[in-house]
């Protein structure tokens, strides 16, 4: 337990309204979610004394109204750092030290059958590319490739581009991102080379995804399936399409924002609420066994 030491929930919620209206990718609902949590605070709904528990209360509040899995109040047990984003990518660095940089499991099944995961997050570029690199480049010479996304929370996307680089033949749209600041739109696309080789872009592909899998995890289910280029195996998604950023708001306490929202260039729309639906239906615990069931049958047609 963590409580407010010194500090009433009231500067906590004026705060997060603020962020919320200055930077929220949907404006009018920013105006609609601060007002509700100002009405909450007066009603007296935040007069609690643990931090965990006024996190859970405010993030009940700010997705009640469009249901955005990256708009949360999120309650960190170890003090947050000052800096906007601090706790996460202090956080983010534990995770990467301690899964291979992201790429933890590389295994040729029977069959000639790769499969490769990428967990427990899609970490940012400049840590990932090496690690990434090792493994799709081993995975390159497998004549099917399962990518397990299970376990994956998001990430960057630029990862999610680096790594669709590896699984297409050609320079490819993969999505468009649009961002409140500016009122500008920026299109990601995949790399015309890569370090190490490819796996190219005819090759039978399986994404495999859980209902943890969010985020840029989602994005890069999503590019592939909308593409045409892989086949979705297991549960469908969180759905969560929305970049953020993170403020610290308290000691303990960390805004998160999103401030824009994907639009594929395929379907013009995304996974936000929906989550990706998988192309075959399974359970996620029963998903590596399925897809490699499909590449196999694949492969001996």
């Amino acid at each position: 337990m963590t409580t407010l030491t010194n500090l009433r929930p009231a500067p906590v919620i004026d705060e997060t309204a603020r962020l919320l209206t200055e930077h929220y990718v949907f404006p009018d609902v920013a105006e609609q979610l601060a007002a509700l949590l100002r009405r909450r605070l007066a009603e007296g709904a935040y007069d609690v004394d643990d931090a965990e528990e006024l996190a859970r209360l405010v993030t009940a509040d700010l997705q009640s109204v469009n249901n955005d899995r990256h708009l949360r109040l999120k309650h960190h047990a170890d003090q947050v750092p000052p800096k906007r984003g601090a706790a996460t990518l202090d956080a983010m660095r534990r995770d990467f030290d301690t899964s291979l940089g992201g790429a933890p499991r590389v295994e040729l099944l029977d069959g000639q059958v790769a499969v490769v995961e990428l967990a427990p997050m899609l970490f940012p570029l400049e840590w990932a590319a090496e690690p990434l690199t090792a493994a799709l480049t081993l995975a390159s010479r497998a004549r099917a490739l399962i990518v397990d996304l299970r376990t994956n929370r998001g990430g960057d996307p630029d990862t999610v581009a680096f790594a669709c680089s590896y699984l297409l033949d050609e320079r490819t749209h993969l999505n468009s991102m649009y961002w409140r600041e500016g009122e500008r739109t920026e299109q990601s696309w995949s790399l015309p080379h890569v370090p190490g080789a490819r796996f190219g872009g005819s090759k039978p592909l399986y994404v495999l995804t859980g209902e943890t899998t969010f985020s840029a995890a989602e994005e890069l289910a999503y590019d592939l399936q909308q593409l045409g280029r892989a086949v979705v195996v297991g549960e469908p998604t969180r759905g969560g399409a929305h970049p953020c950023n993170g403020w610290t708001v308290h000691p303990h306490l960390e805004a998160t924002v999103p401030v824009g929202r994907a639009v594929n260039p395929v379907s013009g729309t995304n996974w936000e609420g929906t989550g990706v639906r998988p192309d075959i239906a399974c359970a996620a615990a029963d998903a590596l066994d399925r897809a490699h069931e499909l590449a196999l049958a694949r492969l001996a047609d």
